[in-house]
């Protein structure tokens, strides 16, 4: 229920506080006191319509709050967590702010939120009526939604078969497109898929064939070093000086005398060091041998290696993609080839799942429809049965189906629209296009009072729904907002008296002050409630019989000695 209402600078309203209860609320007042401005704010902070002309003259901003306690398992916590928006304790407190330079902010429970996200939490709390509103009533769109609410249908499992089966119908169309394009592609494909098979691309392998090709390479290299110092060691130049060397040593030592002991020993000395020379050589001739050996490069594994990158490489370009990710192409090219070869089984396969689906679908939807008709009937019942204490017994209402089986909806197979005609043999057409103002808010009373208990609407607000009838008919109009606001709290403008009596609370809307006018808006006390619906009924001058007749309409078996009067009549 809405349990606040706060107010600051809009239109005439300086600063307003109202704490509201439950059942059914009136707010009267003399024409012109300020009730729509009332509303306006409301409207304000539910999301509606914003204008900088709101904002009271001489103010920066104007504001408007309105809070809420839904009750646990309301629809509006799950909107709130849709848009992460924190629920407070069970409240919901929506604040809009208006800046008379035309900028507005909107904040649920003080996080600033988006027009649309205070609208859309607006709507699941508030509902509006009134003479040149119906709001979602005149609007065929909800009419299912209605309907199905009168009905009591969940659709939830025709809403996940609807899915399904369009699921099924979106994988069957998949596959066949798929194998419609790979049977234009199938003698590519073959052909790629033995490219494919033929090098047998892993993922990774670019990379570690660049390395072993580097160090191939490089190796490569090495031994060609290794190569030019064996072939020079191992030429003529190497150990050709030192064999001279060693001849000549030999010759001079044969002609050296006994007596020459020093030379000889300085020679000795000298063919020794040649003598280890000539050993020196032949070890690094022999180590630099072992080493070539040792350091041999297979010459064609650096040509395969270079052989498999480029043409790594090569496939890659083809395909407009990397090495790495050939495993991949390979994949795909492989299950489109699938596509092709076993495409009918498939095909099949999925052709039934869509046929079950449907048929669940089908029967889901099937029983949709039988009990929206079944429930159109009797809330056509329902609201004919209002229509005639309403001062509407000539008009006539029905609701319309529109079955088509061929429809995938995750509504099911009907569109509804509530039709009427308001005269007898005139046909039956649209709400907005038919019904006058007090036609409609009257209409729309019954289609409420038939749907009592049913909506789980918070905050249900009617204006002047009681324009243009009295006596009796007010009285019928008071009685059913009555009745509404024992299950859906209940605001009503009204200027009947009957229609005000019927409220557990009452407020009076009234213009103070002389050159600054403002309004105000005050809750009656009993005393107060009886003056002001002795105003209601005698006008400026109350009597002291208006006083009583009012009394009369507030006595508390009142409203059970005219309903039992009403239906003797009937």
């Amino acid at each position: 229920m809405l349990t606040a209402l706060c107010v600051r600078d809009i239109v005439l309203i300086e600063r307003l506080d109202l704490a509201v209860g439950a059942g059914l609320t009136a707010l009267t007042g003399e024409t012109g006191a300020g009730k729509s401005i009332l509303l306006d704010a409301l409207g304000l902070a539910v999301g509606g319509k914003a204008d900088k002309r709101l904002v009271r003259h001489g103010a920066e901003e104007g504001a408007a709050v309105a809070a809420f306690e839904p009750g646990d398992g309301h629809a509006v916590f799950a909107l709130l967590s849709e848009h992460g928006v924190p629920a407070e304790d069970g409240a919901v407190i929506l604040r809009r702010v208006q800046r008379a330079d035309g900028r507005a902010r909107a904040f649920v429970n003080d996080q600033p939120v988006s027009l649309s996200v205070l609208r859309a939490v607006g709507e699941a709390l508030v509902e509006v009526h009134g003479q040149h509103d119906g709001h979602g009533f005149l609007k065929p769109a909800v009419h299912r939604g209605v309907l199905d609410l009168y009905a009591g249908l969940d659709l939830e499992a025709l809403v996940a078969a609807a899915d399904a089966a369009r699921e099924a119908e979106r994988a069957l169309a998949d596959h066949r497109a798929a194998m419609a394009r790979a049977a234009e592609d199938a003698e590519f494909l073959r052909h790629a898929a033995k490219e494919f098979d033929d090098l047998d691309p892993e993922e990774g392998e670019e990379a570690r064939l660049a390395e072993m090709r580097a160090a191939l390479m490089a190796a490569e290299k090495t031994t060609e070093d290794v190569a030019d110092a064996a072939a020079a060691l191992a030429g003529e130049e190497a150990g050709a000086g030192l064999a001279r060397a060693a001849r000549a040593l030999d010759r001079a030592r044969a002609r050296l005398g006994a007596g020459e002991a020093d030379a000889q020993a300085i020679l000795a000395a000298a063919v020794s060091s040649v003598d280890g020379a000539i050993a020196a050589v032949d070890e690094a001739v022999d180590a630099v041998e072992a080493l070539n050996n040792a350091l041999s490069v297979d010459d064609n594994a650096l040509e395969q290696a270079e052989a498999r990158l480029f043409a790594l490489r090569a496939l890659a370009r083809k395909h407009a993609t990397t090495p790495d990710a050939l495993p991949q192409v390979r994949a795909r090219i492989a299950e489109s080839l699938a596509a092709v070869e076993s495409g009918e089984a498939r095909e099949a396969a999925l052709a039934k799942a869509l046929d079950a689906a449907r048929g669940d679908y089908v029967r889901l939807a099937k029983a949709a429809s039988a009990a929206r008709r079944k429930a159109a009937a009797a809330l056509e019942n329902a609201v004919a049965a209002e229509l005639p204490a309403l001062k509407l017994e000539k008009t006539r209402f029905a609701v319309a189906l529109c079955t088509d089986e061929a429809r995938l909806s995750p509504e099911g197979f009907e569109t509804v629209e509530f039709q009427i005609a308001t005269n007898p043999g005139a046909p039956l057409g649209s709400l907005s296009k038919i019904a006058s103002g007090g036609e409609l808010a009257r209409l729309v009373l019954a289609l409420k009072a038939a749907l009592a208990a049913k909506e789980g609407k918070t905050v249900v607000i009617f204006d002047e729904v009681d324009a243009g009838v009295g006596g009796a008919v007010a009285d019928a109009v008071g009685e059913r907002l009555a009745r509404l606001a024992a299950d859906e709290q209940v605001l009503v403008v009204t200027h009947s008296p009957q229609v005000a009596a019927r409220a557990a609370t009452q407020w009076k809307v009234e213009k103070t002050g002389d050159e600054t006018l403002a309004t105000s808006v005050r809750t009656l006390s009993a005393k107060e409630r009886v003056e002001e619906l002795a105003r209601m009924l005698a006008g400026a001058r109350i009597t002291d019989a208006a006083r009583e007749a009012a009394k009369a309409l507030l006595a508390p078996d009142a409203p059970r000695k005219k309903t039992a009067k009403k239906r003797r009549a009937a």
